[in-house]
């Protein structure tokens, strides 16, 4: 079984505005409301992969509610821990000539909630996959994807990672199967500036040594780069296609990496459905449906 966890789910409001001025009136042309959360966008683009899967995380007060009615309208699974106190976060996406996100903080989680969720993850078998994606609330420490992992070294669980700075690199002592940095955040790691496929390789390769199995880098329009712990270097452009929302993108490259190794435990075969799934995302108004991941995966060759 494939678990996600979001540990501050979101309702994504979206809102397109022509012209936007800051400090004015603006009104929108189109609104959208959306269940998000990278884990949770996992979970939707699994779900629509049809690859069985269950998102774990918190979710708290009216916005709470909404959020797991709306993402089991989408037919997805969920084991959601609902908080006491709190409501989930509202985070406001902007889509005008360049796109804007407002994100909230999110409610608070206690110590008893957390127990909860760990003792979910107790109870994780050998060959089960467990994906961490996104932010974690100010409440909990900065140590808690490294601390989750640390406690399933034993079990025999493929561990995905898709988290910035610290939660990303002090998860590496751990050897996770797949960590997603984007080349910007690879290039916040090292200091440096990373605007090529070529130049990525390199520091994705020192990601490897430092404990990563497989580490793919999203590129956004330049494609994509894979680098696996038997030293394998795939690379490719990004497909044609008209983008739309870039929002869930890296999502989807995720979903779709997991869901084409599950399919043929080929590193090739899960780049190309990770970049099909990002892609198809990136040219939809929603989050990819499979016809859309397979058209774009024709593309491949």
């Amino acid at each position: 079984m494939i678990y996600t966890v979001t540990f501050n789910p979101a309702l994504d409001y979206a809102l397109g505005v022509k012209d936007l001025e800051p400090g004015m009136t603006n009104r929108s042309y189109f609104e959208q409301l959306l269940p998000g959360g990278k884990g949770l966008n996992v979970s939707a683009i699994l779900t629509n992969l049809n690859i069985d899967n269950t998102a774990l995380g918190f979710i708290a007060g009216f916005t709470g509610a909404e959020i797991e009615r709306m993402f089991r309208e989408k037919g997805c699974k969920s084991d959601f821990i609902t908080l006491k106190t709190g409501f989930s976060r509202i985070n406001v996406k902007i889509k005008a000539d360049k796109e804007t996100e407002i994100n909230a903080a999110g409610p608070d989680i206690d110590p008893v909630s957390l127990d909860i969720l760990m003792d979910k993850l107790e109870k994780l078998k050998s060959g089960d996959t467990l994906v961490l994606a996104g932010s974690i609330p100010p409440s909990l420490p900065n140590s808690l994807y490294s601390d989750i992992l640390k406690r399933l070294t034993e079990k025999d669980v493929m561990c995905v990672v898709d988290a910035t700075r610290d939660l990303l690199m002090n998860v590496l002592q751990y050897r996770p199967f797949l960590i997603k940095p984007n080349n910007h955040e690879l290039g916040e790691i090292f200091g440096v500036t990373l605007t090529t496929r070529d130049e990525v390789v390199p520091y994705a390769e020192k990601l490897v040594e430092k404990g990563a199995r497989n580490v793919l880098v999203s590129m956004a329009g330049e494609g994509a780069v894979l680098v696996t712990e038997n030293g394998e270097v795939i690379k490719s452009p990004a497909p044609k296609g008209t983008v739309k929302n870039s929002v869930g993108a890296g999502d989807s490259m995720v979903a779709g990496f997991i869901a084409g190794w599950h399919e043929s435990r080929s590193a090739e075969h899960a780049f190309k459905m990770g970049l099909a799934s990002g892609s198809a995302s990136a040219f939809s108004e929603d989050l990819a449906t499979r016809n859309e991941i397979e058209a774009v995966y024709k593309q491949l060759g």
